[in-house]
């Protein structure tokens, strides 16, 4: 379950105190970097640094405690992450990673996080762009349905049934695999 944060803590920072807005970042940005990197955002920790550069400019205003606070954090994540994606649109990839340079003996880093995500996106892959939305902000983001809901600008029931389907979706292709290697295994 996700941390939360005192009423006490929340105010500090209003006020800009370093340690208390540590403590925001330090709860928060976890999710929000899984949230992004879960897009598929080209730079998720720096879209993670912006996302925080304008909840700190906002402290003052926002209302509802942490719950607010979340709920506007990801707002902001989501905002950022829409710009992203407008941006890789109009701005056509000039080199990609060629593995064959890369010289290095053991899997890197970045490697097994590229794996992760790929592994990630193949579990997603037939679902729709809005399920996958609902799941990575249910699942990763950690938020509620009201939540998900006010971010995606729909109705709860909207995201009920946008996650209904998803996971019907999702448990129905494990099925699929496992009774695949299941065969697979018979057959060896």
């Amino acid at each position: 379950m996700a941390k939360t944060l005192t009423e006490e803590t929340l105010r500090a920072a209003a006020a800009g105190e370093p340690e208390a807005l540590r403590k925001i970042y330090n709860v928060l940005a976890p999710s929000i970097l899984a949230y992004l990197a879960g897009k598929g955002c080209d730079d998720p920790e720096g879209l993670t640094q912006d996302v925080f550069l304008t909840v700190f400019g906002k402290l003052d205003t926002l209302t509802g405690g942490f719950s607010g606070l979340r709920t506007f954090a990801f707002s902001v994540a989501h905002a950022r992450m829409v710009d992203d994606a407008r941006r890789r649109e109009r701005q056509p990839v000039l080199a990609q990673f060629q593995p064959s340079s890369d010289i290095r003996s053991s899997a890197s880093a970045e490697e097994t996080v590229l794996a992760s995500a790929a592994a990630a996106a193949e579990l997603l892959e037939g679902l729709t762009k809005r399920q996958q939305e609902v799941l990575l902000l249910r699942v990763v983001g950690d938020q509620s349905i009201e939540e998900t809901a006010r971010i995606m600008g729909c109705s709860v029931g909207a995201v009920k049934q946008l996650q209904n389907r998803a996971l019907k979706i999702l448990k129905d292709k494990l099925e699929r695999e496992r009774k695949e290697e299941s065969a697979h295994e018979r057959i060896a």
